[in-house]
């Protein structure tokens, strides 16, 4: 395939336009990378949001915001937690907390906040993933926000992001 950038031009810088996005390291004491979920967790259970520890946000970061998704769900792509205005200062968030200033979003259970895994009995395991970005503007989402309020509002300035995947079934 042939290269269309113009030579002269240097290559987009990473969360610019057209460049690669920095990765944020994005971890739970509670659980590793692709490892099951604890069950207090669980929307049927205690329905507490995990811990999420993260390193590594760019320098230019204005705002932290949180996402986490089910793309196993019966009904497609399910929202279980939005969170958005985080200080970019902070590198966690402790078990069933909100961070101070920050907005809570609508998830797909139609709550605000935390809405733990919940698949149907049976479904076998799926997929929850965590998704942190970084974005060189405030965002300025009201509480209540989707997910697709908050995914619409990054785009252009988004400068970063990590995942983490959990899994859980009943």
């Amino acid at each position: 395939m042939p290269d269309d950038r113009d030579p002269q031009m240097p290559d987009p810088l990473p969360g610019q336009p057209g460049g690669p996005l920095e990765r944020i390291e994005l971890t739970s004491p509670e659980f590793d990378d692709g490892d099951v979920l604890p069950a207090r967790f669980a929307h049927d259970r205690e329905n507490v949001s995990p811990p999420l520890e993260w390193g590594d946000v760019p320098p230019g970061a204005q705002e932290l915001a949180l996402l986490c998704q089910d793309p196993d769900a019966p009904s497609g792509l399910f929202t279980h937690w939005v969170l958005a205005s985080i200080d970019p200062t902070i590198t966690a968030i402790d078990e069933g907390e909100v961070p101070p200033g920050a907005v809570a979003g609508t998830n797909d259970f139609g709550e605000l906040g935390w809405g733990g895994p919940q698949p149907p009995r049976g479904h076998g395991p799926h997929r929850y993933v965590f998704t942190l970005f970084a974005a060189s503007e405030h965002l300025d989402l009201e509480p209540g926000a989707s997910a697709d309020d908050l995914l619409d509002a990054l785009d252009g300035v988004e400068l970063a992001q990590g995942s983490l995947l959990g899994r859980y079934e009943r």
